[in-house]
């Protein structure tokens, strides 16, 4: 009614036009066959077109719950254009555009008449790179590519490596970065097997952790941090695979492994 007043029509002729407009529709169709298949859509063609002439046609869009970054996606899935029509503009399928996008969970969306969308999006959370096959990519907390997110604009996610590597990373993760010591040496989880995983460390030493009660290692490794400093002294590889004893090499790889019982 707004958008009436500001074209010089009272609401009362608003309203009498797009009800001319939808009245005519109507007995067009009926005349011309098909009359299931095209009523309803004849008539919201020639009421959106009738009201968009009265001021019912898109004039601002508004993105809620996306970063910065996701925004410019979620608007090109949309196909939305300025001055559509407001009226008969079908927001499931609008939806279901914006919920192809990666980094969206799930959307919403909201006609605010006259000239007013509301794309209210829940946005995935980024969890880590996975590297596999020579190939990066962003993923979520339910390993899920999202394939709009450039890996390396997230420099500071985890980085895990290896088949299967996405699907079983938010156990994982959690643990390591639960361990500032051990997640600030760490430079990527690599996925062996499909069963277990290795911590390569930035200054090129590697963690074996076991298929099982990867907690568990994880403690125990850092008790031994604990007593020795060992991650700041350097190995060449710790084994935790087995709990009853962990193995340490040391980087020189003079002495053969070197068993501690029980970590200690």
């Amino acid at each position: 009614m707004g958008a009436a007043r500001g074209v010089g029509l009272s609401p009362v002729g608003a309203l009498l036009a797009a009800g001319g407009v939808v009245a005519v529709a109507l007995i067009v169709t009926m005349a011309t066959g098909h009359r299931s298949e095209k009523a309803g859509a004849s008539i919201a063609s020639a009421t959106g077109g009738s009201l968009a002439g009265l001021g019912f046609k898109l004039k601002a869009v508004h993105v809620q719950g996306a970063s910065e970054i996701a925004t410019p996606d979620i608007l090109r899935a949309a196909q939305i254009y300025q001055d559509q029509p407001m009226i008969g503009m079908d927001l499931e399928a609008l939806r279901q555009r914006v919920e192809q996008v990666g980094w969206v969970k799930e959307a919403r969306v909201v006609r605010l008449l006259p000239d007013t969308l509301v794309l209210a999006v829940t946005e995935r959370k980024r969890l880590a790179v996975w590297q596999n096959g020579g190939r990066s990519h962003v993923i979520d907390e339910a390993g899920r590519v999202i394939s709009e997110a450039d890996p390396g604009r997230f420099p500071t996610l985890p980085l895990i490596v290896g088949v299967g590597a996405n699907e079983a990373a938010a156990t994982i993760l959690p643990e390591v970065a639960a361990r500032p010591r051990l997640a600030e040496r760490t430079e990527a989880l690599v996925r062996v097997d499909g069963r277990r995983w290795d911590l390569r460390m930035k200054d090129g030493s590697l963690v074996q952790l076991p298929a099982v009660d990867e907690g568990a290692a994880l403690i125990q490794l850092e008790q031994l941090d604990q007593r020795s400093r060992i991650l700041e002294l350097g190995f060449e590889r710790i084994d935790l695979r087995d709990p009853a004893v962990v193995a340490v090499r040391p980087r020189d790889g003079v002495l053969p492994g070197q068993l501690v019982a029980n970590g200690a």
